[in-house]
């Protein structure tokens, strides 16, 4: 399976029809280098807040509220791209308004067929909390993509390990990671999780990012990181446990998923941490006891 990763280049539509000609652009780029499914980042909705009057973009708040008006477009336009381009395509993240009048971070997946799912993220940053109005999700799923069992995982909730084993237990060989960073530390974390992720379950994760300035808007203003593809740090695949990266201004990682490889390799892992994750449950270790130093 290829798989392509983007690094979106944050910018300002002028309207939802500039928006969506760009969606078209990127996602046609990435199905004319082969790839079955493509990935763009968390908070891609926010974009949208620019196609306000900046008494709306400049506030979280307004922005959110704004655009939900433009949530049936969104779903219509992404469900095209995927029929027309023949990818499954994974939509970033849409802020979208719930009952509670709070707001869930919503990963939609589009499938060439007309087929839609959705993820929400389930830990909140320390952004999303202070922002007083965003909530998380209460459930983790697992679906079939392009005859693959994957799972999304929603920027912070790549740095948990137990809810990305739930998926794997449930035969997700596959996470998908719409992310948004505006530090390089924050950076670095998500890159750590998926690393970690890829390695204790012996996965493949591919991570979307945003990249650029967008001052106008308090949850997109910085933007940092690069789109990547992981795999297990072990026999078979990079040192690194890097298969692919962007670089400068480069829109696109791209990469062959070779999941026959991955299983065949399983059985002759220099180390097994998806095989040996139940030893960390031994009574022994499940709590750790306080000890002091013997007499000499």
């Amino acid at each position: 399976m290829k798989v392509a990763a983007c690094k979106y280049p944050v910018g300002r539509p002028a309207d939802f029809e500039a928006f969506a000609a760009k969606q078209r652009r990127l996602l046609g780029e990435a199905a004319a280098r082969g790839a079955q499914v493509a990935v763009l980042p968390e908070y891609l909705s926010l974009e949208l807040a620019a196609t306000f009057p900046p008494a709306v973009h400049a506030d979280l708040r307004a922005s959110l509220a704004a655009i939900q008006s433009l949530r049936e477009a969104w779903l219509a336009l992404f469900a095209a791209i995927a029929r027309d381009t023949g990818m499954h395509v994974v939509a970033g993240s849409f802020l979208l308004a719930q009952a509670s009048g709070r707001y869930r971070n919503r990963a939609d997946v589009f499938a060439p067929d007309g087929g839609h799912l959705w993820q929400d993220k389930l830990q909140l940053t320390g952004f999303e909390k202070a922002t007083g109005v965003i909530e998380g999700g209460d459930v983790l799923k697992v679906a079939e993509i392009a005859g693959v069992r994957a799972g999304v995982s929603v920027c912070y909730d790549s740095e948990f390990p137990l809810p990305v084993r739930a998926q794997y237990e449930a035969g997700a060989r596959l996470l998908l990671v719409p992310s948004c960073t505006d530090t390089d530390a924050g950076a670095t974390r998500v890159q750590v999780g998926c690393l970690a992720r890829a390695l204790e379950n012996r996965i493949f994760v591919a991570q979307a990012v945003t990249a650029g300035q967008a001052p106008w808007s308090p949850a997109l203003d910085e933007n940092t990181g690069e789109a990547t593809l992981y795999a297990p740090m072990d026999v078979g695949f990079p040192a690194d446990g890097i298969l692919a990266r962007t670089r400068g201004g480069e829109a696109w990682a791209v990469a062959d998923l070779d999941f026959d490889l991955l299983e065949d390799t399983r059985g002759r892992a220099q180390v097994a941490n998806d095989r040996d994750w139940t030893g960390q449950a031994i009574p022994a270790l499940v709590r750790a006891r306080v000890e002091g130093f013997t007499a000499p």
